[in-house]
């Protein structure tokens, strides 16, 4: 996901009540999201619709990860 996010310009934020950087590690592990939680994705910026196709892509395809 960070490698994903930090390849745009866009400002991405992700989380459920409290929003956090989804350009960084830390602050994703900190959500402490467990398989099945439902995180919003909020993402502003120029590059905003590529950002979201790809992060898009990324979930649909399971973070390129088997079952």
């Amino acid at each position: 996901m960070v490698s994903v996010a930090s390849a745009f310009r866009s400002s991405i934020k992700v989380g459920e009540d409290k929003l956090v950087d989804g350009k960084s590690i830390l602050s994703l592990m900190m959500l402490a999201a467990s398989k099945g939680t439902v995180l919003n994705i909020i993402i502003d910026g120029e590059d905003e619709n590529a950002a979201l196709d790809a992060i898009t892509a990324l979930v649909n395809n399971r973070f390129d990860e088997s079952e």
